[in-house]
């Protein structure tokens, strides 16, 4: 990255690291001092630095940075942003929540929730829906959604049961190889600790409950919440007998989905298929 390069010439993974360059220089600090300190080397902060480094610089570095420069909260925020600004403007407020939440609950319809998409399913996505954008916006979509999965590696992880409607396993995202490889990594997720994945297969008929899809959040000192999702926008719902109705829907789709043992086989079997 040049330094005279125009700010707003800069992508945002480049403007961070101009900033980390700058403060660290400002504060007399080597790259090796500052990689020490903040528990990473000395090339992984040149990588930052240079804008170089992704999907992007962890949260840990941020909040290092923070630490040593005596930023406050500067730097963790300014990499919330960057997250917060590959996604729709209605769906930040989701992501802030998603973060802190204890038990995430999740009813997919069509397609694979986007906490356990792989990276080639989320690209076949972004591509079909937005078609006419440029390649560079689709890959910081990608690699937003898959950041989505750092919750998973905090020291204490929220717990995530997922259900998933049999469509979601024989809608053809991208094609047979993009297929295989989303079902074979839904069968490594089910094995991780505080991870249940179960599917409501086709051969229940009507479903119990809702037939939109729905998230609930749930956290260890505040309120239970909803969201649902629109193609013009999401909502989240504090309501309480809106939330009690969803949890009624919930439990009534996990009575009628497969056990989690013969969930796990439905999809192998159709992993196979797409192997074959």
């Amino acid at each position: 990255m040049d330094e005279t390069t125009p700010s707003e010439n800069l992508n945002p993974l480049q403007r961070f690291g101009r900033d980390v360059r700058q403060v660290r220089l400002a504060r007399k600090i080597t790259q090796k001092h500052l990689g020490t300190s903040t528990g990473y080397s000395e090339g992984y902060v040149s990588k930052v630095e240079s804008g170089t480094l992704l999907p992007r610089p962890s949260q840990k570095f941020a909040k290092g940075c923070d630490k040593v420069f005596g930023t406050g909260e500067l730097f963790a925020g300014l990499l919330h942003r960057i997250d917060d600004g590959d996604h729709p403007s209605w769906f930040s407020p989701y992501l802030t929540l998603e973060r802190k939440a204890s038990r995430i609950l999740v009813y997919s319809t069509n397609v694979v929730s986007g906490l356990l998409q792989t990276e080639d399913y989320a690209r076949a996505m972004f591509h079909a829906y937005y078609s006419k954008e440029e390649s560079d916006a689709v890959e910081g979509k990608v690699a937003a959604r898959l950041r989505r999965r750092e919750v998973f590696k905090r020291d204490a992880p929220p717990r995530l049961w997922a259900i998933l409607n049999e469509a979601c396993l024989r809608t053809v995202v991208g094609n047979a190889e993009v297929m295989a490889g989303q079902l074979k990594y839904l069968l490594e997720a089910a094995l991780l600790p505080g991870i249940t994945l179960q599917v409501m297969p086709f051969s229940v008929g009507a479903p119990a409950a809702s037939t939109k899809p729905f998230s609930v959040l749930r956290f260890t000192e505040s309120p239970t919440l909803l969201y649902t999702e629109t193609r013009v926008g999401g909502r989240m719902h504090d309501s309480v007998k809106t939330v009690a109705a969803a949890l009624d829907d919930y439990d009534l789709l996990r009575a009628h989905a497969l056990s989690p043992d013969e969930s796990l086989a439905l999809i192998n079997t159709a992993l196979k298929e797409y192997r074959a």
